[in-house]
């Protein structure tokens, strides 16, 4: 879909061609000079009008009456030049492909020259429009008889360059694997519960795995009774569907030695079990996948980028049902790890599951862990909807996911653990652990519970229950799931530098 040209005067094949315009003038003369001198000064005419503008956000469409090859010029404000950043083009980017998405091209041509800045080059860019485009373009998979959504009519864009095309080209590449990864999560998490079952999603996993020559191993019930998972399996206990562990590994060096682990909770459905969910409540609960979903996105864009560390994914998966088998309150299991928990909440099953994922990535050599769950409630009282809540027990692994997130635009905000928030998950007269201390604190107790099972090995945790789906459209795509984390995990997987 994407081609990459070097910029030849009066050169525009394209339906249209999309060029940025800033606040400073000399910016507009510069790079569009030679298309308002074709176009005798109307552009410039336009620009004094007002019938274009530099403001941030703007879009304008202008007919060119064949004077130029292409029929049409979009121009695209972005305000300053100095207040222009990577993420602040996404966002502008994604404005733009929500826009593209109406209009009736097959084809498109965009000036990368136009949109760069002091601290932007044009293979900056060519990422940033890769990203957007696929994000802002998404489409929620329906099962209707007829589709009403639209569907993206241009089918070829072309970026015109004064730069090396095969930075151009990689940097692409770049953009539309993250953008690609994290729709494919989005999907996951939209699908229902009765299509996506946790054998539907191990095969998901393994389909991917073949295609991006990943190593994968999928580990069924007696496999998880033989390695004493009691902890993953007593949430499993109500349900007729099997339970999953995925396992994919990610070999970027020589060797596999320091693999950095990706952990996600991938609760199909949660009912809560009988510390059943209110009727309000347990609507959207086939997200609960949420964490599983973006561990598979970030598989999917190491698999297709292939840096070079060693990243091993751990998926437990099985929804969280009512029965006469299920798991009930006052029960005591027995975790893969060997400490016991009293089971105070059924429905904080989600840090049961990941108990025995944490343990089994150890056992696989983990250097440094990454858990990703939709979590608790008490995150999004805490932290809202916009703000994925993170714990830890090592400062300089902190400081690496930090860094990935803010580099793909994803915020996150530490909690803290204490050592009284210790004592409060491990305060119980019958095991060696509870899994539900109270309501206070309630993020920061499943975070300290997954904790104890970490142990000395460096480990941030991520609770995304509020950051995993929207229910408004955005910027970057649909209302719906939102494919949190797909893009930090990735980006963290690139730059992840061993703990010593």
């Amino acid at each position: 879909m994407f081609k990459v040209s070097k910029v030849q005067e009066g050169y525009f094949p394209q339906e249209g061609l999309v060029a940025g315009l800033f606040e400073k003038p000399e910016k507009f003369a510069g790079a569009l000079q030679p298309l308002d001198e074709v176009m005798e000064g109307r552009l410039t005419n336009l620009v004094k009008l007002g019938d274009i503008t530099a403001k941030k956000g703007s879009i304008h469409k202008v007919h060119t009456m064949e004077l130029l090859p292409c029929p049409r010029l979009f121009f695209l404000g972005l305000g300053k030049s100095a207040d222009v950043s990577f993420d602040t083009l996404v966002e502008q980017f994604g404005k733009l492909g929500k826009y593209l998405k109406q209009q009736k091209l097959s084809s498109i041509s965009l000036d990368l020259r136009t949109f760069t800045t002091d601290n932007l080059t044009e293979a900056d860019v060519a990422e940033a429009f890769a990203e957007a485009f696929y994000l802002s373009t998404y489409n929620v998979v329906v099962y209707k008889q007829k589709d009403d959504q639209g569907t993206l009519t241009i089918e070829a864009v072309e970026f015109l360059t004064s730069a090396d095309l095969e930075e151009v080209k990689a940097s692409l590449a770049v953009g539309s694997a993250l953008a690609g990864g994290t729709n494919f999560a989005r999907t996951l998490v939209n699908m229902p519960a009765n299509i996506l079952t946790a054998t539907a999603l191990a095969e998901k996993a393994v389909k991917m795995a073949k295609e991006l020559d990943l190593e994968v191993e999928i580990l069924e019930k007696e496999d998880l009774e033989r390695l004493g998972m009691g902890a993953f399996l007593a949430v499993n206990q109500g349900s007729t569907e099997p339970p999953k562990m995925i396992v994919l590994k990610y070999q970027g060096k020589e060797t596999w030695e320091d693999p950095l682990a990706l952990v996600g909770k991938g609760i199909t459905f949660d009912t809560g079990g009988y510390s059943i969910k209110p009727k309000d409540g347990i609507v959207g609960m086939k997200t609960d996948m949420g964490g599983a979903a973006a561990v598979l996105g970030a598989m999917k864009v190491i698999g297709e980028l292939r840096p070079t560390q060693n990243v091993l994914a751990v998926i437990a998966s099985t929804d969280n049902m009512i029965s006469g088998n299920a798991f009930k309150p006052d029960d005591v299991i027995t975790s893969m790890s060997g400490k016991t928990i009293e089971v105070l909440n059924t429905d904080a099953e989600g840090r049961l599951v990941l108990a025995d994922a944490v343990t089994y990535a150890k056992q696989h050599g983990a250097n440094a862990l990454v858990d990703v769950a939709t979590l608790t409630g008490g995150v999004i009282i805490a932290l809202g909807n916009d703000t994925t809540g993170a714990m830890t027990n090592h400062e300089t692994f902190f400081e690496q996911v930090v860094e990935a997130s803010f580099e793909a635009g994803e915020f996150m905000w530490r909690l803290p653990i204490t050592e009284k928030d210790k004592q409060r998950v491990r305060k119980s007269a019958v095991a060696d652990l509870n899994n539900s201390p109270g309501r206070e604190g309630h993020a920061i107790m499943a975070g300290a519970f997954i904790g104890e099972f970490a142990e000395e090995t460096p480990w941030v945790h991520l609770d995304i229950a509020g950051t995993a789906t929207t229910r408004a459209p955005h910027t970057l795509g649909p209302a719906g799931a939102t494919g949190v984390m797909v893009r930090t995990l990735a980006l963290l997987a690139e730059q992840f530098e061993p703990i010593k």
